[in-house]
């Protein structure tokens, strides 16, 4: 049966030609503001002179205006790109991707979004913003305790969130492992602060070393401060948590050179919790943190997993083919998206 999409492109195929021109212009330009047109030429692999043909158009229509910074889309843009977004979804074929994607990894949903956060930075927000709207669906009435981890990625989550999300809802935010070490802007204690701030919940944080060897493990897990927060982690009906590439994640953890070592010899390509694996989903190396393991998962009502980018592919592919548990909601993006698809999928399965 044909798609709305599909009768229109067979009667007017220039016009889905020219509007899905239009608004990767308009949309690119919202990423990239303010930005010249030599850049945006070079961003979308077009000539200049192409380009000025729709940048004046879109010009004309007020959806962008130009300034000595460069071209930013206006308050009418911005109205276009948010009313025909789904729209565009469609017609570009990311809600097909989707079904694919979780039909593939066995998963609950998958959701992407446009672009490639590797190449812009707006669309690690535009990610959160999907997990906004994602939680005001799934999260019950009443009491919620939610487990998050820490990084850029959920740095910029927290930043999305909205009171919204705590209307008829207690909310409860703590960090699903410790790791006091890293930059504190991206701690997990302070992703759940801030996630708190955001919808009006309340956090309570965990305050133990981000490596700790087997003999100062036990002796912290006596602590009653510690025994308190982790009585509550063992309590969340909610995790939200990135997946990191190995190596990355290893500098980011100033993990030693001996260590970084392992890593490359047992050809580590993903992290999450704490735990290093291949791209069988093996692991192949974990850090003794104190917190949720990527065993209880399975027990988690809710399971929201964020994380794009062409250089985490790899990564997410394994993570969500072996290790995730089926009720969790993958929300990336096209870059990621399009390079597991085209690995996995069109080519029956190719290991990554």
């Amino acid at each position: 049966m044909h798609s709305d999409i599909q009768w229109i492109e067979a009667i007017a195929p220039d016009m889905v030609d020219m509007l899905s021109r239009r608004y990767l212009v308009l949309r690119t330009i919202n990423w990239m503001a303010p930005v010249g047109r030599r850049l945006l030429a070079q961003t979308l692999g077009v000539s200049e002179r192409t380009l000025r043909t729709e940048t004046d158009t879109l010009r004309k229509l007020d959806l962008i205006m130009t300034n000595k910074s460069g071209m930013q889309v206006t308050q009418q843009g911005q109205d276009v790109l948010v009313g025909l977004s789904h729209f565009m979804d469609e017609l570009m074929g990311i809600r097909q991707k989707e079904r694919q994607l979780a039909q593939y990894f066995n998963i609950k949903r998958c959701i992407i979004v446009s672009g490639d956060s590797d190449r812009q930075l707006k669309v690690i927000g535009t990610m959160g913003e999907e997990v906004n709207q994602l939680l005001q669906q799934l999260l019950p009435e009443g009491r919620n305790i939610i487990a998050v981890m820490g990084g850029h990625t959920m740095e910029h989550v927290a930043s999305r969130l909205t009171n919204k999300l705590g209307d008829k809802r207690d909310l409860l935010f703590v960090p699903a492992r410790g790791g006091v070490g890293e930059s504190v802007a991206i701690q997990a204690n302070t992703i759940a602060s801030q996630m708190a701030q955001h919808t009006g919940g309340k956090f309570r944080s965990l305050f133990v070393p981000e490596q700790v060897s087997e003999r100062t493990y036990e002796p912290l897990l006596k602590e009653p401060s510690i025994q308190e927060v982790l009585a509550i982690i063992g309590q969340a009906n909610v995790v939200v948590h990135s997946i990191g590439e190995a190596i990355s994640m290893a500098h980011r953890r100033n993990m030693s050179e001996d260590q970084i070592k392992v890593l490359r010899s047992r050809e580590a390509i993903g992290e999450a919790f704490g735990y290093f694996f291949d791209k069988k989903g093996n692991v192949v190396y974990r850090i003794p943190r104190i917190g949720l393991q990527i065993g209880e998962l399975a027990h988690r009502e809710i399971i929201l997993a964020i994380a794009g980018g062409t250089s985490k592919a790899t990564a997410i592919a394994a993570y969500m083919k072996n290790i995730a548990p089926k009720q969790t909601c993958l929300i990336t993006d096209e870059g990621a998206a399009n390079l597991i698809l085209k690995k996995v999928i069109f080519y029956s399965e190719v290991a990554f």
